[in-house]
């Protein structure tokens, strides 16, 4: 492929139409909001950006604490209505239509109902905000946070059930997979699921194939947030791809955390030829230096993927996605107008 091939083709794949399934609204926020944010708030940041401006984090870990000393900054629903704006602009610069994104009581409100509700109006008006100004589509999945506990969990899983709607659609767990077990959430889960809400975790990142199968099993979830590593048990891989559930894959996010050396070593490609359904997504993005552009970029320099394997991602998520039937058909109807 000479340059001038290789630059429309790259351009195509900015341009076309794009479903997020797996975003977390605070990691998501760009390093320059979070430092303008600082400044305003005379909150000292000092220690979590580099020279160069970018998040700074040796490990997992140490990525979970420069997280949520960013977070510190994000304290009124203001805040919160200039962060979905930012995010969503910075979405739709890839071709994002329809967004996905984790949002947590514990940040918003710290777990309390009516506080959740004034910071979930502010959301919810930005993103209709971004809606009329960039076609992009927001819905929300209330997001509890794992290494917060069992408790705060079921804080969160009230606050979702109580806010269930059009808007907030699903119910998920994020955070440090070394803390407990997948089952010791299931009450949250349990709750979420009598408000009719779609269930997701994370699972399979830096907890192996058995947290997979806790999350299966005990949490009785739609989808897997990453879920990568079920590759290395192919009994669960099998299951997998007969339950149809599917994995909300975020090679960027794996190969900047060390899960993987590069795009070329993740595993996506051998879970979608064995059949798992799986879909695309940037899961942090600043804190990554990526997009939905260069991660297709990346997957197609990997694995040689064209324009028919992303449409092909696309509808995948558009069936996946936690959003009511009339939304769902018109996202299939933007993906196969391009």
């Amino acid at each position: 492929m000479d340059e001038e091939t290789r630059f429309e083709f790259e351009d195509a794949l900015r341009r076309m139409p794009k479903l997020e399934l797996h975003l977390h609204h605070e990691g998501a926020a760009p390093p320059e909001f979070i430092r303008q944010l600082a400044a305003e708030k005379s909150v000292n940041l000092s220690g979590i950006f580099d020279r160069s401006g970018s998040y700074r984090y040796t490990d997992f870990p140490d990525f979970l604490r420069v997280y949520e000393a960013a977070t510190q900054v994000l304290k009124t629903p203001e805040d919160y209505h200039r962060l979905t704006l930012a995010v969503l602009e910075q979405s739709a610069q890839h071709g994002v239509i329809y967004c996905e994104s984790f949002l947590s009581p514990d940040f918003c409100g710290g777990g309390d109902l009516p506080a959740w509700r004034d910071y979930l109006a502010a959301i919810e008006d930005a993103a209709g905000m971004a809606e009329r100004a960039h076609g992009i589509t927001l819905r929300g999945i209330v997001t509890a946070v794992r290494h917060f506990g069992p408790d705060m969990a079921k804080r969160s899983a009230l606050c979702a059930a109580e806010t269930a709607g059009d808007f907030i659609t699903g119910f998920g767990m994020g955070g440090d997979e070394t803390k407990g077990h997948q089952g010791d959430f299931a009450y949250a889960f349990d709750m979420a699921r009598e408000a009719h809400l779609k269930l997701t975790t994370h699972a399979g990142e830096f907890g192996g194939p058995q947290s997979i199968r806790e999350a299966i099993r005990d949490l009785r979830v739609a989808r897997i947030g990453h879920g990568v590593r079920a590759i290395e048990d192919m009994a669960l891989v099998e299951e997998i791809a007969a339950r149809g559930i599917v994995l909300e894959v975020c090679p960027g996010s794996n190969v900047a955390l060390g899960l993987y050396a590069d795009v070329a070593a993740h595993p996506v490609k051998r879970l979608a030829d064995a059949g798992v359904r799986v879909t695309i997504s940037t899961d942090d993005p600043p804190f990554f230096h990526t997009d939905m552009t260069s991660e297709f970029i990346h997957l197609h320099n990997a694995f040689g993927w064209g324009l028919a394997d992303f449409t092909a991602l696309g509808q995948s998520a558009a069936a996946a996605a936690f959003c009511n039937e009339a939304l769902r058909a018109r996202l299939i109807k933007r993906l196969e107008a391009f």
